[in-house]
């Protein structure tokens, strides 16, 4: 069964850091490109950073960049994003996804549920 599931989130200050993590199932895991999106409220589902890790590239979101890294352990088949110097904008659901392509639109295949990341200023 195809499965992604998301930990981490919380309600941190502003400057505070964060680490996510998505433990996945084999099929997602192995497919050619997984990310993570968010969700803030009344907000449509941004991307946050997309990554292949079979030579695709990683394209973060701008306003997250120098701030947040992706990264995987393929022992344990889990995605992780490493949030720092957070801010009160990174307020939103944070999503980890997978999909058969590269893309930094919200389509991808497979998604997690969702986990909180609440910034207090």
């Amino acid at each position: 069964q195809d499965q992604l599931v998301e930990s981490g989130g919380g309600l941190v200050q502003a400057g505070d850091s964060l680490r996510l993590s998505c433990a996945a199932s084999e099929r997602p895991f192995s497919m050619y490109s997984m990310g993570w999106f968010r969700q803030a409220p009344g907000k449509e589902r941004e991307h946050v950073v997309v990554a292949s890790w079979s030579g695709g590239g990683t394209y973060y979101r701008d306003s997250v960049k120098g701030r947040f890294t992706i990264s995987r352990d393929t022992a344990k088949k889990t995605l992780y994003l490493q949030m720092t110097n957070l801010k009160p904008e990174d307020t939103a659901i944070y999503y980890c996804a997978a999909n058969k392509f590269l893309t930094t639109d919200p389509i991808y295949e497979i998604w997690g549920q969702g986990t909180q990341v609440t910034v207090s200023s």
